[in-house]
């Protein structure tokens, strides 16, 4: 079943190969992390993920949440997994060890959640969101709320969530109506109603605590009057113990598509009058201390998408090995020939390739937005440290919102490879599909993210951002050149990246003139066009790596002219590393030379920029 998460091999090679993530423990901050304890921390998770936490993945599909007087039970094999992460300590791995963390890179952290995430994402949001209502704590919170909740948080005994959505201001969190009126002890009374709240109310924990967006009476309307507070499922005294209930109120959970497991709730806050919350940093500065979180949350939720595309791709490959159905196409004119594993017809393949590519990519997408943040951790001066949070900035929305896509489309494939078993529930491929595609909604709708690409970071800091970013894409672009083999891919990547530099251009330009609604019609096509070339440069990249190592273990790369294919084979299939080197060079070559040139039309009709669709007649829509 291990193979059926992550593929350990390719986990091990973003982590050492292209990322030399064991480096970092060159610096104090992570100096116990060597490779022997990363690989160690991996297989811990691996095994944990396998044995423990994947059996629970249909489990808590089929039982689902229920909710009983207001009291949510989660499906009952959730108790002794959720025991287990909480003793193995993987509730926040990042985090301060003082504060019941581990300390640990967050390139590390990432590939342990590839396994513990990609074995039962709907289990593993109560934990993430916990920790993700931690750190906003930690950055914001005072002493005494540290010391009060923390702790607690970060081992999971209490657990923890985010309250934003409400059912007139959904995405336009400034439309908000929750309420808060300073009390004379300097609590605050909260009075409102969430919905959409993940985990907002179970039974794995004793004490929940609700990062909460509120209003202060008087406060400036939008998000300029917006403040965060602190509100405790049930109250917790000064000396830490636990008081009175604290009139939040669970009034429904979501009957959903997909992530069963995970309760959705509405919640009533105040509706008796007893509701208190206290202020988390600064008086209607809430949503400056919200967007850590979000940020966060955004790349927790590309993580979630890419797992479910992970496991649907190895799924798949599994299956097309094993599924015995048609001739050979080379012997379809031959009566006796035998009927073959469907991973030989043409057409399989070429969706296995596509499934391939994007999981590699995305998984080294992912890997290098976390470890642009350990960068920045260790960074050794200002200006460093500021490149890599502005990677992280402008890599944010294209993790979010290209990998949610493209996973959906990967699991997509795995049900088509299925054919009809894909689409009965007895098959995986069929729940990955729907629990996928959640990602592509909350924490923000894709949509939304390619406006902040557009209308934020394409222009944050005079466009330092997007050029730091072309010019780590450049170093791989030249690093290709000089590797034999590979100089016509990359001259393919840095046609397209010069490209998008081109439109990257004209859409910011279109953006500031009077045709900013067209601009922002093509908002989403700019972001897709956008993560495409980083896919070709994250497969160059692996590529670069992968070449000069294949050539060491039989002779070529594959790539230049001349080559004796079979000869090349038959050495390849006795060699699981050349193997592994050739998959990395044959991804490259596919993504590059037949999915690459989609993007240059993508492109060409973002330059021509048609207006038809903020110019149609509302009436025209019809219906």
């Amino acid at each position: 079943m291990a193979q059926l998460i992550a593929d350990r091999r390719d986990v091990d090679f973003v982590l050492h190969e292209q990322l030399q993530v064991s480096d970092l423990s060159k610096h104090e901050k992570y100096l116990e992390f060597s490779k022997k304890t990363i690989d160690m921390i991996i297989s811990e998770a691996r095994n944990l993920a396998i044995k423990e936490v994947l059996p629970t993945q249909k489990l808590g599909d089929r039982e689902g949440c229920r909710l009983d007087n207001g009291k949510v039970s989660v499906p009952e094999s959730f108790h002794r997994v959720y025991d287990l992460i909480k003793k193995g300590e993987w509730v926040a791995m990042t985090e301060d060890p003082e504060w019941g963390g581990q300390g640990m890179p967050k390139t590390v952290a990432l590939a342990a959640g590839d396994y513990l995430v990609g074995a039962n994402y709907a289990f593993m949001m109560y934990p993430g969101l916990t920790h993700g209502a931690g750190k906003l704590i930690g950055e914001f919170g005072t002493e005494k709320q540290k010391k009060l909740f923390l702790k607690k948080m970060y081992t999971g005994e209490w657990g923890g969530t985010m309250l934003l959505t409400e059912p007139e201001a959904g995405s336009d969190v400034g439309a908000l109506t929750t309420s808060a009126k300073k009390n004379d002890d300097g609590t605050y009374s909260i009075t409102g109603n969430k919905i959409f709240i993940s985990g907002g109310e179970h039974d794995l924990a004793e004490n929940i605590i609700h990062p909460v967006l509120a209003r202060i009476e008087g406060a400036p309307a939008g998000t300029k009057g917006i403040s965060l507070f602190l509100v405790p499922k049930i109250w917790v005294n000064d000396d830490g113990s636990l008081g009175e209930f604290n009139d939040v109120v669970c009034t429904g959970i979501e009957e959903k598509m997909g992530i069963h497991g995970n309760a959705t709730c509405s919640l009533a806050l105040g509706g008796k009058g007893k509701c208190r919350g206290t202020l988390l940093g600064e008086e209607n500065r809430g949503m400056r201390a919200m967007f850590l979180m979000m940020n966060e949350a955004r790349q927790l939720v590309g993580l979630q998408g890419f797992v479910c595309a992970s496991s649907s791709y190895m799924y798949a490959v599994n299956y097309a090995r094993q599924r015995i159905q048609g001739k050979n196409l080379l012997q379809m004119m031959d009566a006796n020939a035998p009927s073959v594993p469907i991973i030989q017809h043409p057409d399989v393949r070429r969706q296995l390739m596509i499934m391939k590519t994007y999981v590699e990519g995305m998984r080294s997408l992912i890997y290098y937005s976390g470890f642009c943040a350990d960068k920045m951790e260790t960074a050794s001066d200002e200006g460093e440290k500021a490149k890599y949070h502005g990677l992280i900035e402008v890599l944010t929305p294209i993790v979010k919102a290209y990998i949610t896509d493209k996973s959906f489309d990967v699991c997509s494939h795995g049900i088509q490879v299925y054919g009809g078993y894909g689409f009965i529930k007895e098959y995986p491929v069929e729940q990955l599909l729907r629990d996928c595609r959640i990602t592509m909604l909350y924490e923000g709708t894709n949509g939304i993210q390619a406006m902040d690409l557009l209308g934020r970071k394409l222009g944050m800091n005079k466009g330092k951002l997007v050029m730091d970013l072309f010019s780590e894409i450049q170093k791989t672009i030249a690093a290709a050149k000089g590797t034999h083999g590979l100089e016509k891919l990359a001259a393919n990547v840095e046609k397209s990246l010069n490209k998008l530099g081109e439109v990257a251009m004209h859409i910011g330009a279109t953006a500031m003139s009077p045709k900013v609604l067209t601009a922002f019609a093509f908002a989403y096509p700019f972001l897709e066009a956008s993560g495409d070339v980083i896919m070709a440069w994250m497969l160059l990249w692996r590529a670069v790596i992968a070449a000069p190592k294949l050539e060491k273990l039989i002779g070529s790369t594959g790539l230049e002219e001349g080559i004796n294919y079979l000869e090349r084979r038959a050495k390849i299939e006795k060699d699981r590393n050349a193997a592994f080197y050739e998959g990395q060079i044959k991804s490259a070559e596919f993504f590059i030379n037949a999915m690459l040139p989609v993007t240059f039309g993508k492109m060409k009709a973002i330059l021509e920029s048609s207006s038809a669709a903020v110019e149609i007649p509302e009436v025209s829509f019809g219906g």
